[in-house]
């Protein structure tokens, strides 16, 4: 049990590196020896946790994303309306990406763009799986009679209607403040919400 923490642990703070370095050199200029450096432990043991460079700028986009989804579910179990939920559901995950990348002075594809081909992949599936938790309260909006339409679709429709706000193409100081940010995702959210409700 205590390795287990113990590897957790040291995973963990090869990630918490991963952004450190990310934010300091970018992705091309981060090396393992430099990661090995900031955690303060041996290259050999970075290897013995992800198997290369790249798996490691990934798993760390991956942490975000688990973080996120684990907040999504929050709120699918909270004892919110549906309307409220899906309201929460569409800031959180716009405004969460928005706040664990903040300090990066670039977007995540410039930062990225080596990464391109397995991080738009891995992209696709954050996304679908974002719409499987948002589709849980669709379905039960359905049942009482608040919304309308086929939980899955709508969900993958209310996901792209959100994605121009992540901070993906556009770094966090093109795409606005924190404030504006919140404040345009909450007054689209309001708009999505209207064209989803049963009349």
């Amino acid at each position: 049990m205590r390795d287990s923490v113990q590897t957790r642990t040291v995973r963990d703070a090869i990630l918490d590196a991963t952004d450190e370095l990310l934010i300091k050199f970018g992705y091309k200029k981060m090396t393992i020896d430099d990661l090995a450096r900031e955690v303060g432990i041996g290259k050999g043991t970075v290897y013995l946790h992800f198997p290369s460079k790249e798996e490691i700028a990934l798993s760390h986009i991956d942490r975000i994303i688990e973080r996120l989804k684990s907040r999504l579910w929050a709120i699918a179990n909270s004892n919110s309306t549906p309307q409220q939920k899906i309201k929460s559901m569409l800031i959180e995950r716009v405004m969460f990406r928005f706040d664990a990348v903040q300090h990066y002075t670039t977007s995540l594809n410039e930062l990225l763009a080596q990464l391109r081909p397995r991080l738009l992949s891995r992209r696709m599936r954050y996304f679908e799986e974002e719409a499987t938790v948002i589709a849980k309260v669709l379905e039960q909006g359905n049942a009482s009679g608040v919304f309308q339409g086929v939980p899955i679709d709508t969900a993958r429709i209310l996901l792209i209607a959100t994605n121009s706000l992540l901070p993906y193409s556009l770094s966090t100081s093109e795409l606005g403040s924190r404030d504006e940010i919140e404040e345009r995702i909450s007054r689209l959210a309001d708009v999505l919400l209207t064209g989803i409700i049963k009349r």
